[in-house]
């Protein structure tokens, strides 16, 4: 792809796995409804809601993938209880989209937005993790389409259906609210290092009502 590469730091392979989780061989495809079609001229990444100026930015797909580039190994842990170990996921950095369009200062959460209308919630401290990236390459090779190509964001302190598949944008908020899984019985923060995988696991503070 010929972008410059920066190193983050933080390799993870030989960890310790959360509890629950098993080491996965391989990387299963795991997903709710169907592949999307990618058609590279009608894609936009946008970011919008609570943002600094009150615009909406806006991204093409050539825009966007020619934002600065950097690497980050790290884990992959699915709720569905297996954990993928030592990855290395190559992207947009979700710290250059907070740099390139910030968020008004009493944003404190972000919903990020897929194709199909699924989304994600995340505290904006989750989003601005300097681990978080929007990825588009793993161990070096492109995205495949199941995996979520053109881009899947990474958390990798969080459970991965936090980080969606197939991205589209991001919505800033000045409150929080639930995402897709999150309003199905899924666990609003998901660390699996606490293993919050479901609602009924919140302490009060985790969520808004459900």
């Amino acid at each position: 792809m010929g972008h410059p590469v920066e190193r983050a730091s933080g390799a993870t392979a030989g960890s310790e796995l959360p509890p629950g989780q098993r080491l996965q061989r391989g990387w299963p495809v795991t997903h709710y409804g169907p592949v999307p079609k990618f058609r590279p001229e009608r894609w936009e990444f946008r970011v919008f809601g609570a943002t600094a100026d009150g615009d909406k930015h806006t991204w093409g797909h050539d825009e966007f993938t020619a934002l600065p580039y950097t690497t980050v190994v790290a884990d992959l842990h699915c709720v569905t209880k297996f954990s993928i170990t030592g990855a290395e996921w190559g992207g947009v950095p979700a710290r250059t989209v907070l740099d390139l369009a910030p968020p008004a200062p009493d944003v404190t959460h972000v919903m990020v937005w897929a194709e199909y209308g699924f989304s994600s919630n995340l505290r904006l401290s989750d989003f601005a993790c300097d681990r978080t990236i929007f990825a588009t390459h793993k161990d070096g090779e492109l995205l495949t389409a199941e995996h979520g190509f053109p881009v899947r964001l990474i958390v990798p302190h969080l459970y991965a259906w936090k980080g969606p598949k197939w991205v589209r944008g991001v919505e800033y908020m000045t409150a929080d609210r639930r995402g897709f899984w999150e309003e199905r019985g899924y666990h609003n923060i998901g660390d699996p290092w606490e293993e919050q995988r479901y609602s009924y696991q919140e302490e009060p503070g985790d969520g808004p009502e459900l």
